[in-house]
């Protein structure tokens, strides 16, 4: 099972990075949303996939009598995934707002601000 998550996690990365490479903002925003997914998986697939643990220690026992399953994962998954939701729904509200500023998601064509002739540095001090 874990190769199988290992791979796909790899998968997703690949296609995030992907994604992320492109011109248009809303491709960027979906590799974005598949990056965080990836991130959330790799941390689930290294707290080590084990069903038939239970994931708690039983009643009456202070020190468990077998292996437990970590409940540090989920918790870094939980809040890993309230945190990327946040930080999507940021960049969806900023890429909206620049599409109707700008007219377009083509970020060569938001370069409108920028000067057209290179700027030269400097001659001295």
């Amino acid at each position: 099972m874990e190769p199988v998550l290992a791979i796909l996690t790899g998968l997703f990365f690949a296609f995030a990075v992907y994604l992320l490479l492109s011109k248009f903002i809303i491709r960027m925003l979906i590799g974005v949303a598949i990056l965080g997914n990836a991130v959330n998986l790799l941390i689930f697939t290294n707290g080590r996939l084990l069903r038939e643990v239970p994931p708690v220690l039983q009643p009456g026992l202070d020190v468990p009598a077998s292996t437990v399953a970590n409940p540090l994962p989920q918790a870094l998954i939980l809040t890993a995934i309230v945190i990327s939701f946040s930080f999507f729904a940021f960049l969806l509200v900023l890429s909206w707002r620049a599409y109707k500023g700008l007219g377009t998601d083509n970020t060569d064509r938001m370069r409108i601000t920028e000067p057209q002739e290179p700027v030269l540095p400097p001659e001295g001090y």
